[in-house]
């Protein structure tokens, strides 16, 4: 018997990258995954495993700096048009290159795989507090949700397709130690969905994560244990909601599967 002629629901989930730390964001993720009973998750730390993501009922990514080959990019766009669902976290569309000058670029190094996720990120400030607006209050992915404050990186992102809003956030000024470091006042997406054919992407900017060693080889020792977003419930709110959303074309072939239903009463 199938997956698809079964309750189960197939999950791959790429966590891996620089300057995070992917440890616990990785955990995190799997204890929320583990709420559902009939999600079963494979685990990598790259996208080179092309069949799991076939067999995937959808996808979840924490990563920075982790770039698809062009097979892998071209991969990912046909499993998306075909009906895949990809919930993508905080650094998954960042490409980091450091200058002898002590700044940090963002190259263009990779435009189907941004064109992809929607977004690129360009920058953000030194971590703080800043305010992030609910767009599209109607929409279940935010209902329930008003507008809040959080410390976290404000990312700062260019746009590579159409997407559909939810949240966002209102940035102006400096964001020292990146070539682009002067902004104009303009909003920018914190949550946003981006349909592919029978599927689509959804980002969420949210959740930086570091602990003492996670600045390697740029720095042995971190001072703090950055938490940021992980410790807010809004943030768990909208990973669980994420979560809901990704696992939703499988939750209706269990539904309209009466073989299936029978089984689980």
């Amino acid at each position: 018997m199938s997956n698809k002629e079964t309750g189960r629901i197939d999950c791959v989930l790429v966590a891996a990258g620089k300057y995070h730390d992917i440890d616990f964001a990785r955990l995190e993720l799997l204890k929320l995954l583990a709420e559902d009973e009939r999600i079963r998750v494979r685990v990598f730390e790259d996208y080179s495993n092309l069949k799991a993501i076939e067999q995937a009922d959808f996808l979840v990514t924490y990563t920075c700096e982790v770039l698809p080959s062009l097979e892998q990019q071209q991969f990912l766009c046909s499993w998306l048009e075909r009906g895949g669902r990809w919930y993508a976290l905080h650094g998954t569309n960042s490409i980091l290159q450091f200058l002898q000058n002590g700044l940090v670029d963002t190259p263009d190094w990779a435009p189907l795989f941004m064109q992809t996720l929607g977004t690129q990120f360009a920058s953000h400030p030194p971590l703080g507090e800043f305010k992030v607006r609910v767009v599209k209050r109607e929409d279940p992915l935010v209902e329930g949700i008003s507008d809040f404050t959080i410390h976290d990186e404000q990312y700062l992102v260019d746009a590579r397709a159409d997407i559909e809003v939810l949240l966002d956030t209102e940035f102006s000024g400096e964001t020292p130690g990146f070539v682009r470091d002067q902004w104009p006042s303009q909003s920018h997406p914190v949550l946003y969905r981006r349909a592919m054919g029978a599927g689509g992407v959804l980002y969420l900017t949210l959740g930086h994560c570091r602990g003492h060693y996670d600045l390697r080889p740029l720095m042995d020792y971190w001072p703090d244990v950055d938490r940021c977003a992980w410790e807010s419930p809004i943030f768990f709110q909208l990973l669980r909601k994420g979560l809901q959303w990704a696992k939703e074309p499988a939750l209706e072939r269990i539904t309209n599967n009466p073989s299936i239903q029978q089984e689980e009463v």
